[in-house]
Protein backbone atom coordinates (compact mmCIF):
# COMPACT_ATOMS: atom_id res chain seq x y z
CA UNK A 1 0.00 0.00 0.00
CA UNK A 2 1.58 3.28 -1.32
CA UNK A 3 1.00 6.64 0.54
CA UNK A 4 1.98 10.55 0.50
CA UNK A 5 2.13 11.95 3.98
CA UNK A 6 1.98 15.71 4.18
CA UNK A 7 1.21 18.58 6.64
CA UNK A 8 0.74 22.25 7.35
CA UNK A 9 0.02 23.05 3.95
CA UNK A 10 -1.14 26.75 4.77
CA UNK A 11 -3.08 27.07 1.88
CA UNK A 12 -4.31 31.24 2.43
CA UNK A 13 -0.98 32.09 4.22
CA UNK A 14 1.09 35.38 2.95
CA UNK A 15 4.32 34.78 4.39
CA UNK A 16 6.91 37.69 4.21
CA UNK A 17 4.03 40.05 4.24
CA UNK A 18 6.58 42.94 4.44
CA UNK A 19 8.61 42.18 1.23
CA UNK A 20 7.75 42.91 -2.40
CA UNK A 21 8.08 38.85 -2.97
CA UNK A 22 4.76 38.37 -0.63
CA UNK A 23 2.18 37.96 -3.00
CA UNK A 24 4.47 35.69 -5.37
CA UNK A 25 5.06 33.11 -1.87
CA UNK A 26 1.09 33.10 -1.41
CA UNK A 27 1.06 31.66 -4.70
CA UNK A 28 4.21 29.73 -4.28
CA UNK A 29 2.16 27.77 -1.49
CA UNK A 30 -0.89 27.01 -3.79
CA UNK A 31 1.85 25.53 -6.55
CA UNK A 32 3.34 23.38 -4.52
CA UNK A 33 0.62 21.75 -3.03
CA UNK A 34 -0.53 21.73 -6.64
CA UNK A 35 2.23 19.54 -7.67
CA UNK A 36 1.87 17.90 -4.28
CA UNK A 37 -1.61 16.07 -5.84
CA UNK A 38 0.49 15.85 -9.20
CA UNK A 39 3.19 14.24 -7.25
CA UNK A 40 0.39 11.80 -5.64
CA UNK A 41 -1.71 10.74 -8.75
CA UNK A 42 1.99 10.33 -10.76
CA UNK A 43 2.66 7.89 -7.87
CA UNK A 44 -0.79 5.90 -8.22
CA UNK A 45 -0.73 6.60 -4.73
CA UNK A 46 -3.27 4.26 -2.38
CA UNK A 47 -3.42 6.74 0.11
CA UNK A 48 -2.84 10.70 0.63
CA UNK A 49 -2.68 11.64 4.62
CA UNK A 50 -2.80 15.26 5.50
CA UNK A 51 -1.82 16.09 9.27
CA UNK A 52 -3.59 19.30 9.70
CA UNK A 53 -3.18 22.96 9.02
CA UNK A 54 -4.04 22.34 5.49
CA UNK A 55 -5.25 26.13 5.44
CA UNK A 56 -3.58 28.83 7.79
CA UNK A 57 -7.03 30.01 8.68
CA UNK A 58 -10.91 29.56 8.63
CA UNK A 59 -11.05 28.70 5.12
CA UNK A 60 -13.82 30.31 2.73
CA UNK A 61 -16.02 28.10 0.91
CA UNK A 62 -14.20 29.19 -2.60
CA UNK A 63 -10.85 27.85 -0.53
CA UNK A 64 -12.42 24.60 -0.03
CA UNK A 65 -14.02 24.40 -3.72
CA UNK A 66 -10.43 24.74 -4.87
CA UNK A 67 -8.95 22.18 -2.47
CA UNK A 68 -11.69 19.98 -3.45
CA UNK A 69 -11.21 20.37 -7.51
CA UNK A 70 -7.55 18.94 -6.60
CA UNK A 71 -8.48 15.81 -5.06
CA UNK A 72 -11.41 14.80 -7.79
CA UNK A 73 -8.14 15.24 -10.07
CA UNK A 74 -6.63 11.79 -7.89
CA UNK A 75 -9.62 9.66 -7.51
CA UNK A 76 -8.67 6.69 -7.09
CA UNK A 77 -6.68 8.00 -4.28
CA UNK A 78 -8.14 7.85 -0.63
CA UNK A 79 -7.38 11.35 0.99
CA UNK A 80 -8.00 11.85 4.55
CA UNK A 81 -7.46 15.20 6.44
CA UNK A 82 -7.69 16.03 9.95
CA UNK A 83 -7.10 20.01 11.34
CA UNK A 84 -5.14 21.67 13.13
CA UNK A 85 -4.66 24.41 15.42
CA UNK A 86 -4.63 26.96 12.26
CA UNK A 87 -7.56 25.66 10.43
CA UNK A 88 -9.43 23.66 13.94
CA UNK A 89 -13.10 23.08 14.19
CA UNK A 90 -15.22 26.23 14.86
CA UNK A 91 -19.31 26.51 15.13
CA UNK A 92 -19.19 29.09 11.68
CA UNK A 93 -16.27 26.57 10.13
CA UNK A 94 -17.77 26.31 6.32
CA UNK A 95 -16.41 23.10 6.32
CA UNK A 96 -18.86 21.69 8.68
CA UNK A 97 -21.73 21.91 6.05
CA UNK A 98 -19.04 21.30 3.00
CA UNK A 99 -19.34 18.70 0.09
CA UNK A 100 -16.15 16.77 -0.12
CA UNK A 101 -15.50 14.78 -3.28
CA UNK A 102 -15.85 10.26 -3.03
CA UNK A 103 -12.64 10.05 -2.44
CA UNK A 104 -12.37 12.40 0.96
CA UNK A 105 -12.56 11.81 4.48
CA UNK A 106 -12.47 14.86 6.77
CA UNK A 107 -12.36 13.29 10.74
CA UNK A 108 -14.09 16.44 12.28
CA UNK A 109 -14.42 15.16 15.72
CA UNK A 110 -12.12 16.03 18.44
CA UNK A 111 -12.30 12.85 19.94
CA UNK A 112 -10.33 9.56 18.34
CA UNK A 113 -12.28 8.65 15.36
CA UNK A 114 -11.38 6.15 12.45
CA UNK A 115 -12.31 5.42 8.41
CA UNK A 116 -11.57 1.80 6.90
CA UNK A 117 -10.73 1.55 3.30
CA UNK A 118 -11.63 -2.24 2.99
CA UNK A 119 -9.68 -2.26 -1.26
CA UNK A 120 -6.39 -1.80 0.96
CA UNK A 121 -7.42 -3.14 4.34
CA UNK A 122 -6.09 0.64 5.80
CA UNK A 123 -8.12 2.15 9.01
CA UNK A 124 -7.03 5.60 9.10
CA UNK A 125 -7.22 6.77 12.88
CA UNK A 126 -7.33 10.67 13.78
CA UNK A 127 -8.60 13.97 15.75
CA UNK A 128 -9.39 17.25 14.80
CA UNK A 129 -8.35 20.43 16.67
CA UNK A 130 -11.16 22.56 17.77
CA UNK A 131 -9.42 25.08 20.52
CA UNK A 132 -6.82 27.16 19.82
CA UNK A 133 -4.50 24.93 22.45
CA UNK A 134 -4.77 21.07 23.31
CA UNK A 135 -2.16 20.80 26.15
CA UNK A 136 -3.24 16.85 26.66
CA UNK A 137 -0.84 14.25 25.23
CA UNK A 138 -3.33 12.60 23.19
CA UNK A 139 -1.70 11.20 21.00
CA UNK A 140 0.46 8.74 23.37
CA UNK A 141 -2.58 7.29 24.85
CA UNK A 142 -3.90 5.74 22.28
CA UNK A 143 -3.57 2.05 20.66
CA UNK A 144 -4.05 0.40 17.72
CA UNK A 145 -7.24 -2.52 18.19
CA UNK A 146 -5.79 -5.62 16.48
CA UNK A 147 -3.65 -6.71 13.58
CA UNK A 148 -5.64 -8.16 11.02
CA UNK A 149 -5.26 -4.44 9.12
CA UNK A 150 -3.21 -1.93 8.17
CA UNK A 151 -3.38 1.22 11.38
CA UNK A 152 -2.28 4.70 10.66
CA UNK A 153 -2.14 7.80 12.78
CA UNK A 154 -3.02 10.74 11.79
CA UNK A 155 -1.96 13.45 14.80
CA UNK A 156 -0.82 17.19 14.68
CA UNK A 157 1.41 18.51 17.51
CA UNK A 158 4.32 18.03 19.24
CA UNK A 159 5.27 21.54 22.33
CA UNK A 160 3.79 21.98 25.34
CA UNK A 161 0.37 23.79 23.85
CA UNK A 162 0.06 21.38 20.69
CA UNK A 163 -0.66 18.01 21.66
CA UNK A 164 2.78 16.91 23.74
CA UNK A 165 4.21 13.79 22.09
CA UNK A 166 6.33 11.09 23.75
CA UNK A 167 7.62 9.28 20.82
CA UNK A 168 8.83 6.00 23.08
CA UNK A 169 4.83 5.72 23.89
CA UNK A 170 4.05 6.35 20.54
CA UNK A 171 6.53 3.85 18.50
CA UNK A 172 5.05 1.19 20.60
CA UNK A 173 1.09 1.81 20.16
CA UNK A 174 0.64 -0.45 17.14
CA UNK A 175 0.48 1.63 14.44
CA UNK A 176 2.16 0.80 10.99
CA UNK A 177 2.36 4.38 10.66
CA UNK A 178 2.46 7.64 12.13
CA UNK A 179 1.59 10.77 9.93
CA UNK A 180 2.31 14.11 11.98
CA UNK A 181 1.78 17.84 11.44
CA UNK A 182 2.16 20.98 13.40
CA UNK A 183 6.58 21.14 13.13
CA UNK A 184 7.69 22.76 9.68
CA UNK A 185 10.75 20.93 9.70
CA UNK A 186 10.53 17.57 7.75
CA UNK A 187 12.07 14.72 10.28
CA UNK A 188 11.64 11.20 11.27
CA UNK A 189 11.21 10.38 14.85
CA UNK A 190 11.40 6.81 14.63
CA UNK A 191 12.32 4.67 11.60
CA UNK A 192 10.03 3.69 9.44
CA UNK A 193 7.21 4.34 11.97
CA UNK A 194 6.98 7.96 12.93
CA UNK A 195 7.23 11.49 11.19
CA UNK A 196 6.94 14.73 10.75
CA UNK A 197 6.54 15.23 6.64
CA UNK A 198 7.22 19.22 7.99
CA UNK A 199 5.54 22.01 5.29
CA UNK A 200 5.89 21.52 2.07
CA UNK A 201 7.35 25.32 1.41
CA UNK A 202 8.88 26.83 4.04
CA UNK A 203 6.88 29.98 5.39
CA UNK A 204 9.30 32.12 7.62
CA UNK A 205 12.83 33.46 7.79
CA UNK A 206 13.82 30.48 10.52
CA UNK A 207 12.67 27.81 8.97
CA UNK A 208 15.38 26.76 6.41
CA UNK A 209 16.45 23.76 4.98
CA UNK A 210 14.59 21.14 1.86
CA UNK A 211 10.91 21.27 2.48
CA UNK A 212 8.29 18.65 0.62
CA UNK A 213 6.87 15.60 0.80
CA UNK A 214 6.96 12.52 2.35
CA UNK A 215 6.35 9.17 0.17
CA UNK A 216 6.11 5.89 1.77
CA UNK A 217 4.80 2.24 1.30
CA UNK A 218 3.10 -0.33 3.77
CA UNK A 219 3.57 -4.37 3.11
CA UNK A 220 -0.04 -5.78 2.93
CA UNK A 221 1.13 -8.91 4.59
CA UNK A 222 3.05 -7.85 7.57
CA UNK A 223 1.83 -4.31 8.21
CA UNK A 224 5.15 -2.70 8.57
CA UNK A 225 6.66 -0.14 6.60
CA UNK A 226 8.88 -0.86 3.89
CA UNK A 227 9.90 1.97 2.62
CA UNK A 228 9.98 5.93 3.58
CA UNK A 229 11.32 8.93 1.47
CA UNK A 230 11.05 12.45 1.82
CA UNK A 231 10.89 14.22 -1.97
CA UNK A 232 11.74 17.99 -1.72
CA UNK A 233 9.50 19.95 -3.09
CA UNK A 234 9.66 23.52 -2.31
CA UNK A 235 10.02 26.28 -4.63
CA UNK A 236 12.30 28.61 -2.69
CA UNK A 237 14.63 28.04 0.33
CA UNK A 238 14.93 30.57 3.29
CA UNK A 239 18.97 30.69 2.99
CA UNK A 240 20.95 31.70 5.91
CA UNK A 241 24.96 33.11 4.63
CA UNK A 242 28.16 34.37 6.99
CA UNK A 243 29.82 36.82 4.61
CA UNK A 244 33.22 37.27 6.19
CA UNK A 245 35.26 40.83 5.46
CA UNK A 246 38.80 42.12 6.37
CA UNK A 247 40.20 45.76 6.45
CA UNK A 248 40.82 44.91 2.07
CA UNK A 249 37.31 44.72 1.57
CA UNK A 250 35.51 47.25 0.34
CA UNK A 251 31.63 47.78 -0.74
CA UNK A 252 31.90 47.07 -4.38
CA UNK A 253 33.59 43.77 -3.39
CA UNK A 254 30.88 42.52 -0.65
CA UNK A 255 28.08 43.57 -3.29
CA UNK A 256 30.18 41.44 -6.00
CA UNK A 257 30.77 38.56 -3.69
CA UNK A 258 27.03 38.52 -2.57
CA UNK A 259 25.68 38.64 -6.23
CA UNK A 260 27.59 35.98 -6.96
CA UNK A 261 26.69 33.76 -3.88
CA UNK A 262 22.76 34.54 -4.67
CA UNK A 263 23.11 33.64 -8.42
CA UNK A 264 25.17 30.74 -7.53
CA UNK A 265 22.41 29.04 -5.23
CA UNK A 266 19.47 30.91 -7.05
CA UNK A 267 17.83 34.16 -7.26
CA UNK A 268 14.56 32.07 -6.67
CA UNK A 269 15.48 31.73 -3.08
CA UNK A 270 15.04 34.09 0.05
CA UNK A 271 18.40 35.06 1.68
CA UNK A 272 19.74 36.73 5.47
CA UNK A 273 23.11 37.73 5.08
CA UNK A 274 25.30 38.30 8.08
CA UNK A 275 28.52 40.36 7.74
CA UNK A 276 30.95 39.59 10.08
CA UNK A 277 34.83 40.35 10.94
CA UNK A 278 37.14 43.74 10.46
CA UNK A 279 36.65 46.41 7.93
CA UNK A 280 38.25 49.16 7.41
CA UNK A 281 37.14 52.43 9.43
CA UNK A 282 36.60 54.47 6.42
CA UNK A 283 34.59 51.99 4.51
CA UNK A 284 30.89 52.02 4.74
CA UNK A 285 28.81 48.97 3.68
CA UNK A 286 25.78 50.38 1.65
CA UNK A 287 23.81 47.06 0.08
CA UNK A 288 20.27 49.01 -0.34
CA UNK A 289 20.67 48.23 -4.04
CA UNK A 290 21.21 44.46 -3.77
CA UNK A 291 18.01 44.14 -1.41
CA UNK A 292 15.92 46.02 -4.24
CA UNK A 293 17.45 43.55 -6.56
CA UNK A 294 16.95 39.94 -4.75
CA UNK A 295 14.77 38.40 -2.36
CA UNK A 296 17.04 39.38 0.58
CA UNK A 297 14.78 39.32 3.96
CA UNK A 298 17.72 40.79 6.14
CA UNK A 299 21.45 41.79 6.05
CA UNK A 300 23.25 42.05 9.29
CA UNK A 301 26.29 43.93 9.57
CA UNK A 302 28.40 42.54 12.67
CA UNK A 303 31.57 43.53 11.12
CA UNK A 304 33.87 46.00 13.24
CA UNK A 305 36.27 48.61 12.02
CA UNK A 306 39.70 48.26 12.40
CA UNK A 307 40.97 51.19 14.73
CA UNK A 308 44.60 51.38 15.92
CA UNK A 309 43.53 52.65 19.66
CA UNK A 310 46.89 52.50 20.44
CA UNK A 311 47.84 55.11 17.50
CA UNK A 312 44.98 57.25 18.34
CA UNK A 313 45.60 57.14 21.99
CA UNK A 314 48.92 58.41 21.36
CA UNK A 315 47.87 61.00 19.06
CA UNK A 316 45.02 62.17 21.15
CA UNK A 317 46.27 61.89 24.60
CA UNK A 318 44.57 64.50 26.27
CA UNK A 319 41.40 65.37 23.89
CA UNK A 320 37.83 63.93 23.86
CA UNK A 321 39.02 61.05 21.88
CA UNK A 322 41.73 59.83 24.13
CA UNK A 323 39.68 60.12 27.28
CA UNK A 324 36.80 57.96 25.54
CA UNK A 325 39.56 55.41 24.94
CA UNK A 326 40.57 55.46 27.98
CA UNK A 327 37.47 55.35 29.89
CA UNK A 328 35.78 52.87 27.72
CA UNK A 329 38.69 50.55 26.43
CA UNK A 330 39.79 47.01 28.08
CA UNK A 331 40.70 43.61 28.01
CA UNK A 332 37.58 41.98 27.71
CA UNK A 333 34.97 43.87 26.30
CA UNK A 334 30.79 42.67 25.30
CA UNK A 335 29.65 43.45 21.51
CA UNK A 336 27.67 46.46 23.23
CA UNK A 337 30.70 47.55 24.83
CA UNK A 338 32.71 46.99 22.02
CA UNK A 339 29.77 48.51 19.42
CA UNK A 340 29.69 51.86 21.78
CA UNK A 341 33.38 51.96 21.50
CA UNK A 342 33.60 52.11 17.66
CA UNK A 343 30.12 54.57 16.96
CA UNK A 344 31.85 56.76 19.49
CA UNK A 345 35.37 57.14 18.21
CA UNK A 346 33.73 57.19 14.77
CA UNK A 347 31.29 60.26 16.26
CA UNK A 348 34.71 61.58 17.38
CA UNK A 349 36.62 61.43 14.59
CA UNK A 350 34.07 62.79 12.65
CA UNK A 351 33.80 65.39 14.95
CA UNK A 352 37.46 66.31 14.37
CA UNK A 353 37.68 66.32 10.94
CA UNK A 354 34.87 69.00 10.47
CA UNK A 355 36.65 71.21 12.44
CA UNK A 356 39.88 70.92 10.79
Amino acid sequence: MKFIHIADVHWGMAPDGDKPWCRQRTQAIRHTFERAIEETRNQKADLLLIAGDLFHRQPLVRDLKEVNYLFTTIPDTKVVIIAGNHDRIQKSSAVLSFQWAPNVTYLMDEEFTSVYFEEINTEVWGFSYHTAEIREPKLNQVQAPGKDRIHILLGHGGDAGHVPIDRAALAVAGFSYVALGHIHKPEVLVENRIAYSGSPEPLDKTETGKHGIIIGEISNLTGNVTSLKFLPMAEAQYIPLNVNVTPATTNTELTLRITQEILKRGSQHIYRFRIRGMRDPDIEFDLESLVNRYRIAEIVDESEPRYDFSRLFAEHPSDMIGFFIQALQKDEMSAVEKKALHYGIHALLLTTDERN
